[in-house]
């Protein structure tokens, strides 16, 4: 069933790997850029965070939100381009591969964009920083990075299938994806928000990856509440994902 999957998703692989270095040097742009200005910039500032440095305390949500942005951008856009300007979609269509292992292959490509650049910006921050963790850890926050890259792919290709207009598509980014990324703790503690608005917040299952995907680098806790929060909330956008599509291309 799912070789049709592979394939599409070994020709998305073949096409990132032609811009690789290209694609890299971008995506690592941004998020050093704010690691740079915040987390080095206003350390003498802002002191210690919920009893680490600054600097320690951004970087693992940096890193999660490349991985995550990353994977989104890559779900909608390609999946835009290949349904409007390519028509690349209507071609798989003629062959033996199914709706659902097109809509697979998308998400798969998105979730992988993800790792590749989240690993990316990883590498640099250690490179350049005294932010160190162990090898422990980063299994545990890899229990939180793959359904958080999976859940913002699938959320990509939903996008990506009702939206016909690419500002459609600009606009849900900048009002929707954005803030639930910065609102979720990113680059101040929970403990910021007012009681009355903070078990709102918790809700959001960007909350739940990026405190949970915090705790286990920076102290090696394992929220397990939080994980199978990121965990249920990607299956969840999985099979509306793999819906939608399915209802769209039987327009």
């Amino acid at each position: 069933m799912f070789k049709g999957a592979f394939a599409i998703w070994r020709r998305d692989m073949l096409v990132l790997r032609r811009s690789i270095l290209s694609e890299l040097v971008a995506v690592v742009a941004y998020p050093l850029t704010i690691y740079l200005a915040f987390g080095i910039g206003m350390k003498g500032y802002i002191g210690l965070v919920d009893g680490v440095p600054y600097s320690m305390f951004i970087a693992p949500g940096l890193i999660t939100m490349t991985a995550v942005n990353a994977a989104y951008s890559e779900s909608t856009w390609s999946l835009w381009f290949h349904r409007k300007v390519q028509f690349t979609i209507e071609s798989y269509r003629v062959t033996p591969i199914s709706v659902s292992e097109i809509v697979i292959a998308k998400i798969l490509s998105g979730f992988s964009h993800g790792l590749v650049k989240g690993l990316a910006v990883g590498l640099v921050i250690f490179a350049i920083t005294p932010f160190r963790f162990s090898p422990v850890h980063l299994l545990a926050y890899l229990a939180f990075l793959i359904p958080g890259s999976a859940l913002f792919s699938c959320a990509g290709v939903i996008c990506g299938t009702v939206m016909d207009k690419p500002e459609t598509i600009g606009k849900v980014e900048a009002v929707f994806i954005m803030p639930l990324i910065f609102m979720s703790g990113l680059f101040f503690p929970l403990s910021s928000y007012p009681a009355n608005v903070i078990s709102w917040i918790r809700v959001l299952p960007t909350t739940a990856l990026f405190e949970g995907a915090r705790q286990t680098l920076v102290s090696g806790g394992f929220p397990l509440v939080s994980a199978l929060q990121v965990a249920i909330t990607a299956l969840l956008t999985f099979g509306a994902a793999v819906w939608i599509f399915r209802l769209k291309m039987s327009e």
